[in-house]
């Protein structure tokens, strides 16, 4: 009896503890999320690696982004999107074709550098996880596992800036078995955009094929 009372009460003090665990993993999103949405806009520079031992991927990416509230600027994987608080315009130069469509904002999009600083505001469960120097930084990295069964994303740690409250990295794992790392290396607020960052100018685009999906 003694023995099944120690158990229960080690089961109920871990629960506790996990619960408190889980609600700092809450708090400190919920810190991030204040601090970016404090800003007038945001600008920053990434780099990334996508890699499958099974299917031999081990591919390096680079990029630059430009965010004012939910409008965006984003340069990844030779594409340009531009979202213009309606519309998202994907410009890909290279096939000289535009593919304009709208955004969801249910959780269930692809992570991507047009949305690094905000996907996790929905759709996910939260965990602590482990704390990590790098660079000199402490990252702290909460682990979120998405809640829709569905979800092309086994698993996502997301490491950030202890001292600055900002997203340092993203570490994603599909179920395919390709893990998707985002590190930002630089990144500026409030500072002067470019005019008309976000706004689509149709007569550039005259002789390319455009495309507008439902």
């Amino acid at each position: 009896m003694k023995n099944y009372i120690l158990s229960v009460f080690m089961i109920f003090a871990f629960a506790k503890a996990a619960t408190a665990q889980d609600a700092k993993a809450d708090q400190l999103l919920k810190e991030v999320a204040e601090k970016f949405k404090s800003y007038d806009n945001v600008s920053f520079t990434y780099k990334g690696n996508f890699k499958n031992p099974k299917t031999g991927t081990d591919m390096d990416v680079q990029g630059d982004a430009r965010m004012a509230g939910q409008k965006y600027n984003v340069n990844f994987l030779g594409t340009t999107y531009i979202f213009d608080g309606k519309k998202q315009y994907a410009i890909n130069a290279e096939d000289e074709q535009v593919t304009i469509s709208k955004v969801r904002n249910d959780g269930s999009q692809m992570i991507t550098p047009s949305n690094i600083l905000t996907f996790y505001e929905k759709g996910y469960v939260r965990k602590w996880d482990i704390v990590q120097n790098e660079g000199g930084r402490k990252i702290q990295f909460i682990k979120l596992t998405p809640i829709k069964s569905a979800s092309e994303y086994k698993s996502v740690l997301l490491g950030i800036d202890v001292n600055t409250k900002h997203i340092y990295k993203a570490i994603i794992t599909e179920n395919s078995g390709t893990v998707a790392t985002f590190t930002l290396k630089s990144l500026q607020t409030n500072e002067p955009l470019p005019k008309n960052s976000f706004n689509f100018d149709a007569a550039q685009y005259k002789s390319w094929v455009v495309q507008e999906m439902n």
